[in-house]
């Protein structure tokens, strides 16, 4: 069953990501329309009341006017004040103030002088009508300026100033139902973008999963894996350029496969052609080299050359043959339980290495191993220290691990001048050599790499490293089988 991802990882995934971008473009728009709607909405609503007071007062002006008398007395502008404050349909949202030329502001019955801005006397002494929106002590209040002219048509300014102040609580309350009415609606506004945002999401985030799926079957050797393409924006195109990356990639694994069977293919057939071949010079020159002896000095150097380049050709066959079997799978595993210690010294007093190896071979060491296929790993490793490192080479026999998980570890150190930590990752590589100029050394460059193999076909693994006080350490890890345990 697939793990489910994890809380955080959902939060900070693509799909979240865009379900946000599109809420935040969402409730960007939403803003900005709503901005703008309850400014013309209140524009709308100031400018339908201004002009009504505008319209109104002008009315009663001048159908009062032609009963004032000119120049009028305090007690006339007081009358014509109350006059107007108690005329029309707007009397009970103003409060009149009248003034000849630069007499006193004179209020009407009811004292409601908030104070008349600066601006609109100017205007209104210019001749000129005025209005301005203003606040006092929390009231919205519209202030009207009117100069008044004789009423005799000509046209002429008779130094009357007419002011009103409008109160609009009325359109103060229109324009907070409007904030309440957006406010209100922005939510449920959010939460029907949200259904949008979601669909938005899974319609970009499904071809990015099947890219994700066709790339994880591609990880996995599921090279034959294409995309279905749909539409023609750039996600099709991404679908496109998947599948030619997969159709490429295909064809080159493809000729790479059939060039590395071929290669060793022809390194198997070399192999075991030259096998023949070989038994026979190996035949002669084993004869030629007993009778060395008896040969002038440079025929008996020559035959002991040719006698110890034929050996290393015929181990470096060997090695290919080994390597072969291991590539067609059909190296096998003779498991038999052996003492450890004992198979350790055999290998080591076959090639009289007894004397140049330092061993610690705890006795009592059961394991199931191939004891050809043991003899093969420590031989190489032993070899290889003795030929690379310094001596002595110390070999170490040790078990480790809980009853239900023990593991048998040889040790191979030498004491030369370790690994170049830039070579490590690559020791155990076919026909790999450390010293570009040892070309022509013993090694064929398989030991290693067929040393690795034994070691995985006992489920095991081999090591490599420095060791603290200098010099290489490889280590051959298997785990501890003992009984009827089989591989």
């Amino acid at each position: 069953m697939p793990r489910r991802p994890a809380l955080g990882t959902l939060a900070r995934g693509l799909r979240a990501r865009l379900v946000v971008a599109f809420l935040l473009v969402a409730a960007l728009s939403a803003l900005t329309t709503a901005a703008l709607t309850f400014r013309e909405a209140r524009t709308a609503i100031l400018k339908r009341t201004q002009d009504t007071a505008v319209q109104a007062l002008r009315a009663q002006v001048n159908s009062q006017v032609p009963d004032l008398r000119f120049p009028p007395r305090t007690v006339d502008l007081v009358k014509f004040t109350q006059e107007l404050e108690r005329s029309g349909q707007a009397a009970e949202h103003w409060t009149i103030h009248t003034r000849y030329k630069d007499g006193p502001v004179v209020p009407g019955g009811r004292r409601g002088d908030k104070g008349i801005p600066e601006g609109v006397q100017k205007k209104v002494r210019a001749g000129i009508a005025a209005f301005q929106r203003i606040e006092v002590d929390g009231e919205p209040l519209l202030v009207i300026g009117l100069p008044v002219a004789y009423s005799d048509g000509a046209g002429e300014m008779s130094g009357l100033e007419v002011y009103a102040e409008v109160r609009l609580r009325e359109d103060k309350a229109n324009v907070s139902a409007l904030v309440e009415a957006a406010q209100s609606g922005a939510l449920p506004a959010m939460a029907l973008a949200l259904v949008p945002a979601l669909f938005a999401a899974r319609g970009v985030l499904r071809p990015v999963r099947e890219l994700r799926r066709a790339t994880q079957k591609i990880t996995a050797g599921e090279l034959d894996t294409r995309l279905k393409v749909t539409g023609r924006d750039e996600l099709a195109d991404l679908s496109r350029t998947f599948n030619d990356m997969a159709e490429a990639l295909e064809e080159n694994v493809a000729e790479l496969r059939r060039m590395e069977s071929n290669s060793r293919r022809f390194a198997a057939d070399v192999s075991h052609e030259l096998r023949t071949p070989l038994a026979a010079m190996t035949a002669v020159v084993d004869v030629l080299d007993e009778d060395a002896a008896m040969l002038d000095p440079d025929t008996a150097h020559a035959v002991r050359l040719i006698s110890e380049e034929t050996g290393k050709l015929a181990r470096m066959v060997e090695d290919l043959m080994e390597i072969s079997r291991f590539d067609a799978g059909a190296a096998a595993l003779h498991l038999d339980e052996v003492d450890v210690a004992e198979t350790v010294r055999k290998t080591l007093q076959a090639r009289g290495w007894q004397d140049k190896v330092a061993a610690d071979l705890p006795e009592g060491v059961r394991a199931r191993l191939d004891p050809r296929r043991i003899d093969v790993v420590v031989a190489n490793l032993v070899g290889n220290a003795l030929r690379h490192g310094g001596e002595p080479v110390g070999v170490t026999v040790r078990v480790e691990g809980a009853a239900d998980g023990r593991r048998l570890l040889i040790e191979v150190a030498d004491r030369g001048e370790g690994i170049d930590p830039e070579v490590l990752p690559h020791v155990f590589e076919r026909f790999f050599k450390a010293d570009a100029a040892r070309v022509r050394s013993e090694g064929s460059g398989l030991g290693l790499a067929i040393t690795m193999e034994n070691a995985r076909l006992h489920d095991g693994t081999v090591r490599a490293a420095n060791g603290p006080d200098g010099g290489a350490v490889f280590t051959l890890d298997l785990p501890l089988r003992r009984g009827g345990e089989e591989a």
